[in-house]
């Protein structure tokens, strides 16, 4: 069984092969009870957002899982995935900024979701291998 960090990973992984930008995972486990994580990226467009959505539903369904409730997708300005135990917020750039939910959600921590992230906080950041 997958837990719902990898099942975020995941999808901030799928999010990055369809080039989203600042892509950010939050551990919002503490702050609502209804969610584990949020997954939160960007598309330039209105098609790349739908790609974007398209990548990460592709990949969470080929580890079994699919999304419980769809939001957004004609309009491909903000699409939320829920996956229950994580939640993916695909924005179009401008609406990323406008809604800012990082800065709403500013108490929660950044999981790291790719080998050297800048999103790692100090104290999850991975050891040096020592090359």
């Amino acid at each position: 069984m997958t837990g719902s960090r990898e099942l975020a990973v995941a999808a901030a992984r799928a999010a990055a092969d369809k080039q989203a930008e600042h892509i950010v995972i939050l551990d919002v486990r503490e702050l609502i009870v209804i969610t584990d994580h949020f997954v939160i990226a960007s598309g330039a467009t209105d098609r790349q957002v739908n790609a974007i959505v398209d990548g990460i539903e592709e990949e969470l369904r080929g580890l079994g899982v699919k999304p419980v409730r769809r939001e957004g997708r004609r309009e491909g300005r903000w699409v939320l995935l829920d996956f229950i135990d994580i939640v993916c917020h695909v924005f179009h750039v401008e609406e990323r900024e406008y809604y800012d939910l990082e800065r709403l959600w500013k108490d929660a921590p950044r999981v790291p979701w790719e080998e050297g992230s800048e999103e790692a906080a100090p104290s999850e950041a991975r050891p040096a291998s020592g090359s």
